[in-house]
């Protein structure tokens, strides 16, 4: 786990460093995704077990997929105009809009106090983006656009997880933004300026690939609930590689709401351990309706 989100900060610095170079996000982002597949075919060996990556349900691969692009395109834009720690603080706001979507479309629903913890985390966005004292920008509009995105795609994994294949989950969320973007290429498509930046531009797909690779090892070998706290030291990667690429460091109020952010999250991790703590022990059905609502 720790390394897959090490990978995912390089990936975001290597966008934002190609992005602010001149290159087109749209183009970027499919690069991205290419790199990605390719590296997913040849990982998972295609041609031996085609079986393994058939999709039961198309459609929904292709809009997972859609929604992963859109996490990655959005992000890749508002890179432009934020630094990564703002980015990152914004998208770990995730987790709690995850954990308030899961009721009406998983049929999971938070108690009170998960919903409390969602609502400090809010206002640690407020917190970041400052809206009425002319800090709230198009750039934390695309972020909050890329974590939106990235919600509804860990929403749609999840219902997918049970009937899809781990490798058709990696694989077609690749391949559905390939295909898609590909009328946009005679547009996005530009040459990079020298050797280092096509060397770069390789680089976010190389980072992706081998991130999510590591996500799937992780959790086949612990818990979600044990894993969920390590996503939030990525910000000490982030704050560090956008001080040593792009000389940026943090403000104050940019701290403070990833603070507040952080600290619902881990609440909310908190609660659910607990709820399946007492799932696990074998409660009766009463109990099982009164412990979702701690």
């Amino acid at each position: 786990m720790l390394g897959g989100y090490f990978l995912f900060a390089f990936l975001d610095t290597s966008g934002k460093y190609l992005v602010l170079s001149g290159l087109d996000p749209l183009f970027v982002a499919w690069m991205r995704f290419a790199v990605h597949l390719v590296i997913v075919v040849l990982l998972f060996r295609a041609w031996r077990h085609p079986g393994r990556l058939r999709a039961q349900n198309l459609p929904a691969q292709i809009l997972r997929g859609i929604f992963l692009f859109g996490s990655t395109i959005f992000n890749f834009m508002a890179l432009r105009y934020l630094q990564l720690a703002e980015t990152t603080s914004i998208y770990f706001f995730g987790p709690m809009v995850i954990t308030a979507l899961a009721g009406p479309l998983l049929g999971e629903w938070a108690g009170w106090r998960r919903w409390m913890a969602i609502v400090v985390g809010f206002a640690g966005v407020l917190v970041i983006t400052r809206p009425g004292v002319g800090v709230f920008g198009i750039g934390h509009v695309l972020a909050l656009g890329s974590m939106l995105s990235n919600s509804f795609y860990v929403i749609m994994t999840r219902r997918m997880g049970a009937r899809e294949t781990a490798e058709s989950l990696i694989l077609y969320s690749a391949l559905a933004p390939v295909v898609l973007l590909l009328p946009t290429l005679p547009a996005t498509a530009s040459m990079p300026p020298d050797a280092w930046h096509w060397l770069v531009l390789f680089l976010p797909g190389v980072f992706g690939a081998f991130g999510h690779w590591f996500l799937i090892k992780a959790y086949q070998r612990a818990t979600a609930t044990a894993l969920a706290p390590y996503p939030y030291l990525q910000m000490l990667w982030m704050i560090g590689l956008g001080w040593l690429i792009f000389s940026q460091l943090p403000d104050g109020w940019t701290l403070a709401g990833a603070a507040i952010i952080i600290a619902s999250g881990l609440y909310i991790v908190h609660r659910e351990h607990r709820l399946r703590v007492k799932m696990r022990a074998g409660l009766d059905s009463g109990a099982q309706e009164l412990a979702k609502k701690l």
